[in-house]
């Protein structure tokens, strides 16, 4: 349940880095000197004005499903989950407060800022390309089926009436879980795929962010695979730990 500040965090820190962007591409305004010399230390320079517009255009519209994305895990934790007793680690926290302050930080570092454009939203979205096309398709598809795991998993907690009856552990079934075993944690990752696909594929960066996210909820989804495996001598075998048929 601790989980629940992270996505407090990010939801006020990524909505005002949201609203900056917007200001800076539609409005004419500039960015706070201080988030100014925080992205000149990452050395992004303007190289050209097309590049530009068409990078400012992709980092808002990854913001803004950074944003959207945290906002819902924050609806679901307060609305949807039933947690258990478990806890969380100082370190784990305070490394989780960081990344949610980092990962917004990352996608307003890939653009240039040092140009104010006081585009209109009509000429904005005539920049719109096929891949955030796919990107956004995918971002919506992902974010389904991990709400629908989500609303299994709390409903194994509760009766037909909505009222919390148990903690305990159970199998899930239905959706995506008659494949793996967490597949909250896999489009956790989908999510994360698609913001990498609207940023156009070629961000070098954000495919770290990618990586990162990739080795996490693989951890963490094989480490509960396991507990599945160990706690229920009928737990279905075929299922994978993370990703479908694979892994």
């Amino acid at each position: 349940r601790w989980f629940t500040h992270f996505y407090v965090v990010s939801v006020l820190w990524n909505g005002f880095l949201l609203i900056e962007l917007f200001q800076l591409e539609f409005l004419g305004a500039s960015l706070p000197p201080w988030i100014q010399r925080l992205h000149s230390a990452f050395g992004r320079d303007l190289q050209n004005q097309n590049t530009a517009d068409s990078e400012h255009f992709s980092a808002l519209l990854v913001l803004l499903l950074l944003w959207l994305h945290s906002f819902r895990r924050l609806a679901e934790c307060l609305c949807t989950s039933v947690f258990s007793s478990g806890v969380i680690h100082i370190v784990q926290y305070c490394f989780g407060l960081g990344y949610y302050v980092a990962v917004g930080s990352t996608v307003l570092c890939q653009v240039p800022t040092n140009v104010r454009n006081g585009k209109c939203l009509l000429k904005s979205f005539m920049q719109i390309c096929w891949y955030h096309a796919v990107g956004i398709v995918m971002y919506i598809w992902a974010s389904l089926h991990q709400h629908r795991c989500l609303v299994i998993l709390a409903n194994l907690r509760k009766n037909k009436s909505g009222t919390v009856i148990s903690l305990s552990h159970s199998i899930p079934f239905g959706d995506w879980f008659e494949r793996v075993s967490c597949p909250h944690y896999f489009a956790e990752l989908l999510i994360y795929v698609s913001m990498a696909i609207t940023l156009g594929f070629h961000n070098v960066t954000w495919w770290f962010v990618v990586m990162y996210v990739l080795f996490n909820q693989a951890l963490a989804a094989v480490l509960c695979h396991e507990f599945y495996q160990k706690t229920f001598t009928s737990y279905p075998k075929h299922r994978k730990a993370f990703i479908p048929f694979l892994f």
